[in-house]
């Protein structure tokens, strides 16, 4: 990942920005993480990048919104099993509802189904419109500073060893590699229990047969 982004950098430069719109588009925290650190070497402006993977996240989510409204049922009897993510998020969406709005994007496995799900809901596309656009400023926001700490942390280590950038992109991406993988088992496991549950609520186990005492 380091090498990819020291090249796309190197090969496209003010390019990278519209690279950064369509990579958020789909999905890429790591991506932007990385994208973060180049940033804090000098090689990429903060404040562009923030807005790239701004408007990236939110025209992403947008589009699975409109998705989930036009074609959401259709969706799910074509691929049936979307219905057990999507029935966790239009659960999260009505017990917390702004708050499961804003925060979706950090929630590991449901994040996937959440705008679709929410396009199938009785919310308004203005006020998902609004509630994403500010989601999707914390989302850009919390990752690419999370990178551009990371890379100012590790050149403050490195010190004169930090002027290699790919030592520094070594170092970030050893630690976020280790970070991502507790968070998404311990995610993963929450899901499959989520889903677990379900299946247990719909296929309840049958009563055990009464046994008459012996006299």
């Amino acid at each position: 990942m380091e090498i990819d982004i020291n090249h796309l950098i190197a090969d496209y430069h003010d390019w990278f920005y519209i690279i950064t719109f369509l990579w958020t588009f789909l999905e890429g925290e790591t991506f932007v993480i990385f994208a973060g650190a180049a940033a804090s070497q000098g090689s990429l402006s903060l404040y562009w990048l923030v807005a790239a993977a701004w408007l990236g996240s939110f025209a992403g989510d947008q589009l699975y919104f409109l998705v989930g409204r036009r074609f959401g049922h259709r969706l799910l009897k074509r691929f049936p099993k979307l219905q057990g993510g999507v029935n966790i998020a239009l659960d999260m969406l009505h017990k917390y509802h702004i708050g499961f709005i804003l925060s979706f994007r950090f929630i590991y496995g449901v994040r996937n189904f959440s705008s679709l799900a929410m396009g199938m809901s009785m919310i308004s596309w203005p006020r998902f419109a609004l509630l994403n656009f500010i989601a999707a400023g914390l989302w850009a926001n919390s990752f690419v500073w999370v990178g551009y700490m990371l890379g100012v942390a590790f050149e403050a280590v490195l010190g004169d060893i930090a002027k290699d950038f790919g030592l520094v992109m070594l170092g970030i991406f050893a630690t976020v590699g280790i970070v991502l993988f507790f968070v998404h088992r311990r995610g993963k496991a929450r899901f499959q229990a989520r889903i677990d549950a379900q299946k247990q609520a719909a296929h309840p186990a049958a009563p055990a047969p009464e046994t008459t005492p012996e006299p």
